[in-house]
């Protein structure tokens, strides 16, 4: 009677000896589910969708350019740039038109480049394309359609020779009198050489790079 109630003692809970069993039977359950799962998922044909798991995680709602955005405070999809935003790589021209800027523009702004034969030909071929038209090879204000319109002066003029470079470079960008700015046409480099060249090659003044100011687009 004791063998039997320790035999009996030593027997395992009800339902513990099955728990693996249980486990293991349960594995290919869920795998085939699995891959029935993913067998609909792939199934569908090149001219249909398949089924996906959370598409708004992978496909956000697109709003057109200009059309009503419920989500932005003003309504508008498109939005402005924050005030005073500068595009990476962009100079802001920090001068106005008209005498005043144009002469500030001579005492802050400096040439930054050197005279060398490579900016010379460079600015020769600028001047050649946007300005010998008027002011005529050598720079007298002579060119091929100066009968046609007021005769722009000559950079050998007293006048004009003692522009700085900046305020060459202010006229090239701003315009001045009849002279319609070229800043969409050549860039601050360009400008740069056309000034290089005029300074170097027309009105035979000699000048030194420096590191200040140089200008940007207006």
């Amino acid at each position: 009677m004791r063998a039997a109630v320790g035999q009996v003692g030593n027997l395992p809970e009800p339902g513990a000896g099955c728990q693996p069993a249980r486990r293991i039977s349960s594995c290919p359950t869920w795998f085939v589910v699995l891959a029935a799962a993913i067998t609909v998922g792939c199934g569908a044909s090149s001219h249909e969708r398949a089924y996906e798991y959370m598409p708004d995680m992978a496909r956000d709602p697109a709003y057109k350019a200009y059309a009503p955005n419920p989500v932005t405070r003003d309504g508008l999809t498109l939005q402005l740039p924050v005030a005073g935003t500068v595009p990476r790589g962009y100079a802001p021209f920090r001068y106005g038109p008209g005498e005043q800027e144009a002469a500030r523009a001579g005492r802050e702004l400096a040439n930054p480049l050197r005279a060398t034969p490579q900016v010379m030909q460079e600015g020769w071929e600028l001047y050649r394309t946007y300005c010998l038209v008027c002011h005529g090879k050598s720079g007298k204000g002579d060119g091929p359609v100066a009968e046609k319109i007021p005769h722009p002066p000559s950079y050998t003029s007293d006048r004009v020779m003692q522009f700085p470079p900046g305020r060459l470079f202010h006229v090239i960008t701003m315009g001045a009198g009849k002279m319609r700015p070229y800043a969409a046409q050549l860039s601050a480099a360009e400008r740069w050489k056309v000034v290089t060249y005029v300074r170097t090659a027309l009105q035979q003044l000699a000048d030194q790079p420096a590191t200040g100011q140089q200008g940007g687009k207006p």
